[in-house]
Parts: structure tokens; C-alpha cells; sequence
């Protein structure tokens, strides 16, 4: 079938990560046809760089505005439009639908969630005045919602198995031995700083990979932007370029603790079977704590009821300091739940859910 994705980046990342896994899972597994409409083409393509350039040449990537540009946008109507986290269709590429002799279905694409709430709502039909049909999708770990990105690299043992990627070397190169490795990617307003310095006194070293422009938030947060981050010998921060997703996958599997951030690398980290926290997006209405309670709900689940208070505590950024010696059973839970939630998309995952709804 023939796919049309349109994607609005909102934060540079998470939004364009999982547009570009989707349509790479919906070519290089399933042999679909994928153009994405993107109004951030430089971002998305990062993004996808560094891969196999004959899985990149399968997608059609254009620019927002090639959607309803006559000498750009093919006459092929889609099988199936994708409105990605709820943006809307440029208004002359809806009408180009509404005149075609074959309709296709639209999917409103929503947000991952672990809200229980959104079962009652997944697959269910959007009524639209133009007639076109249109379906809610929400994407979640449960069995009866739309399922998570199970991407074409996505299994721990080929990341472990991967050498180090160029792009990473000299980063890479700075690691000490025998010292625990923690990822940083996180929204400004978490409290990192105050964070490491507690993790300094535990009498460990560890090392900090830092993603792109995490560095500079620091300095920021320190108040002393120009001044470099003063912390005790046994932290060392180690910033690394910005880097490709499957670049970064790779850094999630080589770390002992992850820190994420959105959607995107909130799956990835899972997904790396690693220890995690997860800064889900501030909303001022604080609706994304009932999110995070949510994901804790499922996640906690099966996890040891002792446990359970420590990864709560870690998750809503009580110092390290509290919980890091519980750490060792944290990583068993960790692997145990990424082979559940693996053994749970058995079927797919969201890619072929998306197939089989349409069908």
C-alpha cells in the first residue's frame, strides 16, 4: 500500500524519531510504500542518517509544502494517510483526496500512552464532515492498543554486537575501565546538576555521557555559563556529537543507566533492557504525572514489591544517594520486562498493527 505520513516537529526530535522508524519499519519489514511530509526536513534527515543508504532511498522524503505543490507531489492517491500526533493536513492536499476516485483512510497517530483510558478509544471512527474516513490510533503496551515501534534494530544483542560507531570514537576514546557509564538526555528543569553532585559522594566513579547540548544546559543550570561544570574526580562528563538514532540506540545499550526524555527514546531505553529514569514532558496542567503513574502501574507490575517504592523514588528524581544500591535488582527487572514487552509485539508491534487495521 501506498502511505503518506505528515509530520510537525515540535521538539526537534521525539515527534521525527518515531515518523522515521515508523516509515522505516513500514518499508524495510513489510515492503510498504512510505513518503513522509515533513516542515523540518534538515532535522529528519539527522535523524535518519548513518543507516543503510538503500533502506533511506525506500522512503520518499519531501518537504511539508511538496503535498500540495503540483509539480512536486505525484497524482498517486495514498492507501493511507498518516496525521502524526495529531497535525492537521495542509488544506489543498485534503482537497486533492476529496477529488480522487479512490478514498483512502486517515489515522489520527496519537501520543504513546499507558493510560488505561485510551483502550476505549483506540480504532474507534473520527467522523469528519468531508466524509473521508478516519480513525483514532494510540499506540500503547497493552494488548488491545496500537502496540510500540519494534524497529528493525531494536534487539540488545545486535546493538552489543555493533562496534563503535565513527561518530562516536573520540567520545568513546574518554571512557575510563571499570567504571559505570550513565546517558543523559533530558528536558531543561530537571534537576542533573544537583543529581551528579549527589551521585559524587557515593564513593564510586562514574562516567556521564552527555547527548548533544546537554553540556550547555548544565552551565546554564550552574548559573555560571562560561565557567566549566565543577564536580568531584570520580564524575567525568563526556559530550558527545550530535548523533543519528541508530547511533544513540547503540549508546543506551553501552550504558548501565539511561536518563530519557519524550517518547522516542522512552521505548529505545525499555527496548535496551537498561535501568532508566524517564523525564516525560512537562505539561502545565501536570497531566503528564497521571502519564507517569500510568507507565509505573504496568511497568512495576510484575516487579519485586520492594522494589517497587526504589524505581518510584529514582523515576520522580529522588537523589541517587536513596535508592542506587538497589540498583543490581532494578537491572534484572529491567531485562525481565524488555523480554515481556518484546514477547508482547510478537505480532509487530505498531507498524503491523497499523497494517492490519487498515486491512
Amino acid at each position: 500500500m501506498r502511505w503518506d505520513i505528515f509530520c510537525q516537529i515540535v521538539d526537534n526530535y521525539g515527534d521525527a524519531g518515531v515518523c522515521w522508524r515508523l516509515a522505516r519499519s513500514l518499508t524495510s519489514l513489510h515492503g510498504q510504500e512510505v513518503r513522509i511530509f515533513c516542515d523540518d526536513l534538515p532535522t529528519l534527515n539527522l535523524l535518519a542518517s548513518g543507516v543503510d543508504p538503500e533502506i533511506k532511498r525506500r522512503i520518499d522524503f519531501q518537504p511539508w509544502e511538496a503535498s500540495y505543490s503540483n509539480s512536486r507531489h505525484p497524482v498517486k492517491t495514498p492507501d493511507v494517510v498518516i496525521e502524526a500526533f495529531g497535525c492537521e493536513l495542509p488544506e489543498r492536499y485534503l482537497t486533492s483526496l476529496l477529488i480522487a476516485p479512490k478514498k483512502p483512510i486517515i489515522i489520527n497517530l496519537e501520543y504513546l500512552s499507558a493510560e488505561p483510558w485510551i483502550t476505549d478509544f483506540h480504532g474507534k471512527p473520527s467522523p469528519q464532515a468531508h466524509g473521508i474516513p478516519k480513525y483514532f490510533f494510540f499506540p500503547g503496551f497493552q494488548a488491545n492498543a496500537g502496540g510500540i515501534l519494534i524497529d528493525p534494530l531494536a534487539t540488545a544483542s545486535f546493538l552489543t554486537e555493533q562496534s563503535i560507531p565513527d561518530s562516536l570514537k573520540s567520545s568513546w576514546s574518554q571512557l575510563r575501565p571499570n567504571t559505570k557509564r550513565i546517558s543523559v538526555f533530558c528536558y531543561p528543569g530537571a534537576p542533573i546538576l544537583k543529581w551528579l553532585e549527589d551521585l559524587s559522594k557515593l564513593g564510586e566513579n562514574f562516567d556521564i555521557v552527555l547527548t548533544h547540548g546537554q553540556l550547555e544546559q548544565l552551565q546554564l543550570t550552574s548559573g555560571r555559563p562560561t565557567q566549566p561544570i565543577s564536580l568531584s574526580d570520580s564524575i567525568q562528563l563526556i559530550s558527545i556529537p550530535f548523533v543519528s538514532q541508530d547511533e544513540y540506540d547503540w549508546v543506551l545499550s553501552q550504558c548501565n543507566f539511561n536518563i530519557v526524555r519524550g517518547e522516542d527514546s522512552f521505548v529505545r531505553a525499555q527496548l535496551a533492557g537498561k535501568p532508566f529514569i524517564w523525564h516525560i514532558y512537562p505539561q502545565d496542567d501536570r497531566a503528564h504525572e497521571i502519564k507517569l503513574a500510568a507507565f509505573l502501574d504496568l511497568y512495576l507490575k510484575e516487579a519485586p514489591q520492594e522494589l517497587k517504592p526504589t524505581i518510584m523514588a529514582a523515576m520522580n528524581w529522588t537523589m541517587p544517594s536513596h535508592w542506587l544500591e538497589s540498583i543490581e535488582e532494578w537491572n534484572a527487572h529491567s531485562k525481565a520486562w524488555r523480554t515481556d514487552l518484546i514477547t508482547k509485539q510478537a505480532d509487530g508491534g505498531l507498524a503491523a498493527r497499523l497494517i492490519g487495521f487498515v486491512a
